[in-house]
């Protein structure tokens, strides 16, 4: 029997197993096993259902053995009918695939699982090379815009806004820089300090500069606070002017505790904070402003503590 031929009757075989075991659950699995009253079952399943016979000799010649010689066309016909195929060339067309799959695809698994995982790895090395190659350290350095000064004893904070990324926020160091490493193109961060405005910077990367000043511009109004709070000055009623022009009627004023004695905060309205920054009792001396929001060109929310 030709190999192709082989192959197709050996899955035959097995579909007449399939076939057979839904009228004899019980029934060996293999074919080659089968003796006695199940070659009778068989037999007579073979006459009930395609109206054939064959002989106990026929099966034990073709079935029992795995170098059996080729059984004849019409016993193949017969045999495809019982497992429901209309002959065995019908048989043969719907199952090719899965024989030329049992001989061939062992060794052709080869070529087509190897070659594809090799240029996936080599793809992967490429990508994780290119990304080593781009991956730079790079510094950014913040000055005061309109002084040209190095902006020192600040607390400087950076939130970089990263592409498919949750918020990464750094602290600047006592020099007001801060350093991080990528391999993307471009950066785009909020910086956020209490007397200057906050903004947001977006900065192409360059491999070739890896450290950058950026300008920041002063928020007056948080530092006129400040000044007010560590001066002495004699016209109350200017002062109390002044903050009326840079402080909104809605505004929520916080001041912070976060000594080991005092845990929390107390909240102001706006002529309450007014009257303690004006009444020269030293109780807000040295005030260090730690966030302002603004509505317009008001101050809306401020929050402060007292060094």
């Amino acid at each position: 029997m030709q190999s192709e031929n082989k192959n197709n009757f050996e899955l035959l075989k097995k579909k007449i197993v399939l076939e057979m075991q839904q009228s004899y659950p019980g029934i060996n699995s293999t074919i080659i096993e089968w003796k006695g009253q199940d070659i009778v079952n068989f037999q007579e399943e073979l006459l009930s259902k395609v109206n054939a016979h064959i002989s106990e000799k026929w099966f034990y010649t073709h079935m029992k053995t795995d170098h059996a010689s080729a059984p004849r066309i019409d016993v193949l016909n017969l045999l495809s009918k019982y497992v429901g195929y209309r002959d065995w060339n019908d048989f043969v067309f719907h199952n090719s695939e899965t024989t030329f799959a049992k001989t061939y695809v062992k060794s052709g698994n080869r070529y087509f699982i190897i070659i594809p995982m090799l240029v996936m790895l080599a793809m992967a090395i490429l990508f994780a090379l290119f990304k080593l190659y781009n991956t730079r350290d790079y510094k950014f350095c913040f000055y005061d815009a309109d002084t040209r000064e190095a902006i020192s004893n600040q607390i400087i904070e950076v939130n970089l806004l990263l592409k498919d990324e949750s918020i990464m926020s750094i602290l600047c160091d006592n020099e007001s820089c801060f350093e991080f490493r990528s391999d993307e193109s471009f950066i785009k961060m909020e910086v956020k300090t209490p007397y200057y405005k906050t903004d947001t910077i977006i900065r192409y990367l360059n491999k070739y500069k890896q450290e950058e000043k950026i300008g920041l511009h002063a928020n007056e109004y948080a530092l006129m606070i400040h000044y007010f709070s560590e001066i002495k000055v004699d016209d109350w009623r200017k002062r109390r002017s002044s903050l009326d022009n840079i402080i909104d009627d809605r505004a929520i004023i916080y001041q912070v505790f976060n000594n080991h004695q005092v845990m929390g905060m107390d909240v102001y309205n706006k002529w309450e904070f007014i009257d303690k920054m004006t009444i020269p009792t030293g109780s807000l001396r040295n005030i260090e402003i730690l966030d302002t929001q603004f509505s317009g060109d008001k101050i809306l929310l401020l929050k402060f503590r007292i060094n």
